[in-house]
């Protein structure tokens, strides 16, 4: 650390303190973890862009070309091609700060206190916190984000799958619940003829304690959740996420909101959530009689390599 930011009127003891704490605090710092800000656990997180990539570009081919039956001297041969289009998408840096004011220093170095963790957490979490938002909700026209893309307002998503209706209304029988998730289930993979087969499903937090508590039927333990499971082996991870309740706009329509369910391949082959570089502290600034901490971390939203692969159900 430079010495050149202790140059306040700080002792060689002081000095000292505030260099070890700072250490301590930026390894305690990168271990904390918020379990309820799931899109790093949920969506394939891809760092291969690198922290200095400006744009991150992909590249999509197609095969064309077909057979036929020939003659034995035939100069007709039909051609087989591939053909390919590129896809860009901006990374944008996230950045924020907490501090130490020089008493602060001098009284927990006087105490014998290490200095306050919560100041170095509550930057991390405001940094978790809009990773997570950008991830789910992010919009390329919406300026807060710098022209992301989040999953759940991404063109390439199909959207504008309707159910039977509010699963929380009590005359909504519980096979009709089921039928909402084994459709979009269906319809997934009858659209793309076998392409796509997703693996996982998410729901809003009332939601799927509705799925998870109704029982199929009456004398049964058995719940939807458990039905749905036993009939659909191929879907491994069912878990709820706050923030698909009254997503807005709703997807299909740009307007209005609606409670949404995800469907989708958790592979990094099909979606990746794009983090060229995670978290991370620099050297205290000395500014006036405070010592700052800048942070900074780099985001590229969430890109969806094949439109097919993510469904959203609407309705919920």
């Amino acid at each position: 650390m430079p010495e050149k930011i202790f140059s306040v009127n700080l002792d060689v003891n002081e000095k000292a303190f505030f260099g070890r704490q700072l250490e301590y605090i930026k390894a305690r710092s990168y271990d904390i973890q918020y379990p309820e800000l799931k899109a790093t656990s949920l969506i394939p997180v891809s760092g291969e862009a690198g922290p200095g990539a400006q744009v991150i570009t992909y590249q999509q081919f197609d095969t064309v070309g077909i057979m036929k039956v020939i003659a034995n001297y035939a100069d007709d041969l039909p051609r087989a091609d591939i053909k390919g289009k590129e896809f860009s998408t901006p990374v944008r840096s996230l950045g924020g700060s907490f501090g130490y004011n020089v008493q602060e220093i001098r009284s927990a170095q006087m105490a014998g206190l290490p200095l306050q963790q919560r100041k170095a957490n509550a930057c991390r979490r405001a940094y978790e916190m809009k990773v997570d938002n950008i991830a789910w909700n992010a919009r390329e026209n919406d300026g807060a984000n710098g022209g992301l893309r989040g999953l759940l307002q991404n063109p390439n998503v199909t959207s504008g799958a309707a159910t039977t209706g509010d699963w929380a209304n009590a005359a909504r029988t519980s096979l009709e619940i089921y039928d909402d998730m084994a459709n979009a289930v269906n319809a997934m993979i009858e659209l793309t003829k076998g392409v796509e087969v997703p693996d996982t499903l998410l729901l809003p937090i009332a939601q799927y304690g509705i799925a998870a508590k109704k029982r199929m039927d009456t004398g049964t333990d058995t719940t939807v959740l458990e039905y749905f499971k036993r009939n659909f082996p191929m879907i491994t991870k069912v878990d709820w996420v706050a923030k698909l309740k009254d997503v807005t706009p709703r997807p299909s329509t740009g307007a209005g909101s609606s409670d949404c369910g995800v469907l989708y391949k958790r592979s990094p082959d099909k979606l990746t959530l794009e983090i060229p570089q995670a978290y991370e502290q620099f050297p205290a600034q000395e500014r006036n009689l405070e010592f700052v901490i800048p942070a900074h971390g780099r985001c590229g939203g969430v890109i969806i390599y094949y439109p097919l692969s993510v469904s959203i159900i609407e309705e919920l």
